[in-house]
């Protein structure tokens, strides 16, 4: 199947004008980022710093949004504060801070988007709900990021009731973020479960394998 398939599959998928596509571009060659931008698409996630400044540099005028998607090191946050537009995996305070202080304050608030620890399983990264709304309600003391938001990376499984169970509990606290102040972005769901995550409220889904194919 072409590029241009899956992705109309996907989208097809989605059926949803209020939930966003993210597609995962990480390990893929700046000819497929291009042929999306043909078609349309805007939203790009990578994981791997180098790669995307690469990408990102080459593509600088294409005006495309670019998302950071992977686990973070200390070691990284500059260059992911200086060159990405939103920050999805901001899993401690500590990287929070580094990157709200190495954000220019030329440049517009980076968006971020705190991860969720779901599920209970102590090897994931992430915030506990507790930890989470915290952050939240210190939310004004971070002056060069927004909070848009969580996301979240539920153990893998496909039993349709467990994935809707897990996306449910991050529903569930991303309502609680609502209360604190209006975040609107949801970011859950990838392609063996995006269904589940759109049935549960999630307002962005994030597609690699099923719209690139898988890497060889």
């Amino acid at each position: 199947m072409s590029l241009e398939n899956r992705y109309k599959t996907v989208l097809n998928r989605i059926n949803s004008s209020n939930v966003e596509l993210l597609a995962v571009s990480k390990k893929q060659p700046i000819e497929k980022i291009k042929q999306l931008y043909q078609l349309g698409h805007r939203k790009f996630g990578e994981s791997y710093v180098q790669e995307a400044i690469d990408k990102i540099q080459m593509l600088k005028d294409f005006g495309l949004q670019w998302h950071f998607i992977g686990p973070i090191q200390s070691n990284k946050t500059k260059y992911i504060a200086q060159h990405f537009d939103w920050v999805q995996s901001v899993d401690t305070l500590k990287i929070f801070t580094r990157l709200n202080n190495q954000r220019g304050d030329e440049q517009q608030n980076l968006n971020v988007l705190l991860q969720l620890k779901v599920g209970g399983e102590e090897s994931k990264r992430g915030f506990n709900t507790n930890e989470l709304l915290s952050i939240c309600q210190k939310a004004n003391d971070f002056k060069n990021l927004t909070i848009r938001g969580l996301m979240s990376i539920p153990a893998p499984t496909t039993d349709y009731s467990l994935q809707v169970k897990q996306f449910k509990e991050c529903y569930q606290v991303f309502q609680e973020m609502q209360k604190i102040f209006p975040v609107d972005t949801l970011s859950m769901g990838m392609s063996g479960d995006l269904e589940a995550a759109i049935e549960c409220g999630s307002t962005m889904v994030r597609i690699g394998t099923d719209i690139f194919g898988r890497r060889k």
